[in-house]
């Protein structure tokens, strides 16, 4: 793939360019159909490969702002119509992009800098992610792209659903739903052969079981909640719809820039104090946020767009999540742990200023220029303190797609 080449990440209409060129090639395995259409009308396009009676999901483009899983799709497409023996019993089926809607709006598609990456930020609030809304919607309000989501799973019944994210900034990772025996070793081995470090203490799988290093399995009801604040609950997603037919789902996290900090298991001298001093610093910095929207939300026109419902969606969650870091941290926090949480609290406010600025912008308001001091400012902070590298696409790509196919190939072994 010429994408691959250049780092650089391709867009949703030219993934479905890329699909139809795969089924045009080889039609005898491939079909490409639209499953549904996004709250504007896009169409949400699933590629089928393979006629085995064993199905696996693969699913792109949940977050609009984790754009490796689309080059990541469109290799193991190609990967699966080359390898017969992958196909043997199953059919592989990967919908290209589960928000097309959103990958419009992310648009950074050649990033070279954290900051190159948070110009042009989106990521939906949390009612309008497609993987995610079934945790923070009754079932009667879900968007069609979720709708559309399910269906495919209750159409395919896949014994594995693979669902393909990436960082900004940290290293790799898997979460399941239910445990794949066997998998932490060459998910291990991959991350090692092409220099990604496996996040060992991701603040995304705070609390949950360990099978291996950076591969944590989802617990089960009743469960307490690492972050009593947050509003969603992995539980209730569309991860767990494949559970109804038996099956398991896989979501595959790799790092855009990689972090050397990110895998030391090393038990932290003082957990307690740094949470809380990131719990003042998330404060601190939502509020300088906050202060910007505050002024310039009069000026603005059509104040209830998706960047502005994004960016409050989150700066409401900082308070509670504030509180919750100030509680004391469970016994033996790792280095790596405490370090995904300073990475984490980063994060929140400074997307919510980038989705900001960008509606500033727009509007040519005056108080850009102030943001925009605060975005360049936390995105190099960010970069340096992490000792941010970047990860070459072609790296990230076949980590994802090679922790893809083991997690295919162990979780047979489990269905059979």
């Amino acid at each position: 793939m010429s994408q691959l080449a250049a780092n650089r990440y391709p867009s949703v209409p030219e993934l479905v360019v890329s699909a139809r060129e795969l089924a045009a090639h080889r039609p005898d395995l491939c079909t490409l159909r639209q499953v549904g259409s996004s709250r504007a009308g896009r169409p949400l396009h699933l590629l089928s490969v393979g006629h085995g009676p064993r199905a696996v999901l693969v699913v792109a483009g949940a977050h609009a702002n984790e754009p490796t899983g689309g080059s990541t799709l469109v290799a193991l497409a190609e990967w699966t119509v080359r390898d017969a023996a992958l196909r043997a019993d199953t059919s592989w089926n990967f919908l290209l992009c589960a928000d097309p809607d959103g990958a419009d709006l992310h648009r950074t598609p050649a990033p070279r800098t954290l900051l190159d990456y948070h110009r042009h930020f989106f990521r939906p609030a949390g009612p309008e992610q497609p993987e995610w809304s079934p945790s923070v919607l009754p079932p009667d309000r879900l968007p069609p792209e979720t709708l559309a989501l399910k269906g495919v799973i209750d159409e395919l019944r896949p014994y594995l659903q693979v669902s393909l994210h990436c960082t900004d900034l940290g290293g790799s990772w898997v979460q399941l739903t239910r445990d794949i025996p066997g998998l932490a070793a060459p998910f291990a081995a991959s991350a090692a052969r092409l220099g990604i470090p496996v996040e060992t203490g991701a603040s995304d799988a705070a609390g949950w079981p360990v099978s291996g290093p950076g591969v944590h399995v989802l617990p089960g009801p009743g469960s307490a909640a690492a972050y009593p604040s947050l509003p969603e609950d992995a539980r209730h997603t569309t991860w767990h719809h494949a559970h109804r037919y038996g099956g398991v789902t896989a979501i595959v996290e790799v790092p855009m820039w990689a972090s050397d900090m990110v895998d030391d298991m090393a038990v932290h001298p003082a957990p307690r104090a740094a949470l809380r001093g990131f719990a003042r610093r998330l404060r601190h910095d939502a509020g300088l946020v906050e202060d910007v929207l505050g002024d310039a939300l009069p000026r603005l026109p059509g104040a209830d767009g998706p960047l502005l419902r994004a960016a409050r969606w989150a700066l409401d969650l900082v308070p509670g999540l504030a509180d919750d870091w100030g509680r004391l941290p469970p016994a033996g926090t790792s280095m790596a742990y405490i370090g995904s949480v300073d990475a984490f609290g980063r994060r929140l406010p400074l997307r919510a200023a980038a989705m900001l600025l960008r509606v500033l912008r727009e509007a040519d308001d005056r108080a850009a220029p102030r943001l925009d001091r605060l975005v360049t400012r936390w995105s190099e902070e960010f970069a340096d303190r992490f000792k941010a590298r970047w990860v070459p696409l072609e790296r990230q790509v076949e980590h994802q797609a090679r922790t893809a196919v083991e997690a295919a190939r162990h979780a047979r072994v489990r269905d059979v």
